[in-house]
């Protein structure tokens, strides 16, 4: 993980996160630990929310409105709900200084720079953390959940370049990966490998749902499968329907594949290709990449089913001086399952194999990338 203490550059006296729930916790959380900010303050309509940040010690301050307060802020992520993001930007718009930092971690970033744009708000950077869970709120927020993660920048041609290097350098303190783009090529993106996997989810898990039968053989595949539909329903709609010109077009391609693979239903030749690409396309896309990363190397290591395998394993490989940069769960059966492990280089697999091997495990490598 990057430990490296920040540049006096990007220190922030004063963080205002207006949104505390999983991602604007994980950003105050990030940079308290990192010592990016001196005074974080959370900005939320729910009172309860912003009861229990201040009490898990993720704000030192809270706020349930904008005010005059917002001048001295120095820094001010937008962290709210999709549907919210406009909505709150303009509330606190009139109050801040022409010098503060602003920047957003919405999920779709074709209107938002336009509307703080027409709102005044000059020093305004777009972003996008690619990172998340489908457990929701301030209570599973941690810093870690930024750490490696690609974590996307859209200015326009109206966003200062002192604002986005700014950002850039924010985004690298808080262990992530700035990487830049058009806000239409974004949408455009997330609209394939994020938004057009939610509502395939959904459309499974409907289909389990009116036939009985199913979900009785619905087993770890199709669990797997469906993990995004866990989401917050709310806040995933708003994320598809502000993105829904990009994923139309999305779903065309998508209904394109589909056809292909009926047709190759007839041509069994044809169907074990089109089954040999999609492996080679899975088993390059190791979750630690987070689809733009560096490569990472995996093991795949086989557990039985007894307490605190996880455990065991981390546990071995740290006493090794090993780092697990990723760690994720692939099955869990009767017997056991098994766990995918990321690892930075391949002196770190090599090692990592040895050890496990050494201690009894079944280790198989999964390729770098």
């Amino acid at each position: 993980m990057n430990d490296a203490l920040p540049a006096p550059s990007i220190f922030f006296q004063r963080a205002v996160v207006a949104g505390v729930g999983l991602i604007g916790g994980s950003v105050a959380l990030g940079l308290r630990e990192r010592g990016l900010a001196g005074h974080i303050i959370g900005l939320d309509a729910s009172a309860a929310t912003l009861r229990e940040a201040e009490a898990l010690g993720v704000i030192d301050e809270v706020r349930p409105r904008a005010g005059e307060w917002l001048h001295d802020a120095d820094l001010v992520v937008l962290a709210a709900p999709m549907r919210a993001l406009a909505p709150l930007a303009a509330e606190m718009a009139p109050y801040l200084s022409p010098s503060t930092l602003v920047t957003d971690v919405g999920s779709v970033k074709g209107g938002i720079a336009a509307e703080l744009q027409a709102l005044g708000v000059r020093q305004f950077v777009p972003g996008h953390p690619m990172a998340g869970s489908e457990r929701g709120g301030v209570t599973h927020a941690r810093a870690s959940l930024l750490e490696n993660a690609v974590w996307v920048l859209t200015p326009t041609e109206h966003t200062p370049l002192t604002a986005l290097t700014r950002v850039r350098s924010l985004v690298e303190a808080l262990g992530a990966a700035p990487v830049v783009m058009p806000p239409e090529a974004h949408d455009s993106l997330v609209a394939t490998i994020s938004h057009l996997p939610y509502l395939a989810s959904l459309a499974l898990t409907h289909m389990v749902a009116r036939d009985e039968r199913l979900s009785l053989l619905a087993a770890g595949g199709f669990r797997d499968l469906t993990r995004v539909a866990s989401g917050d329903p709310r806040m995933s709609r708003d994320m598809v329907v502000e993105n829904r010109v990009a994923l139309r077009e999305a779903l065309g391609r998508f209904r394109t594949q589909l056809e292909r693979l009926e047709r190759d239903l007839d041509d069994p030749e044809e169907l074990l290709a089109a089954a040999h690409e999609g492996k080679r396309t899975r088993d390059s896309l190791p979750v630690v990449r987070r689809s733009l990363l560096p490569l990472r190397h995996d093991l795949v290591v086989a557990v039985p089913d007894r307490p605190n395998q996880i455990g065991a394993v981390t546990q071995a490989l740290g006493e090794a001086g090993v780092n697990i940069k990723d760690i994720e769960v692939l099955a869990i059966r009767e017997d056991g399952g098994s766990l995918r492990l990321g690892l930075e280089t391949p002196e770190d697999a090599q090692k990592a194999a040895a050890i496990l091997q050494q201690e009894g495990y079944e280790v198989r490598r999964r390729g770098a990338g």
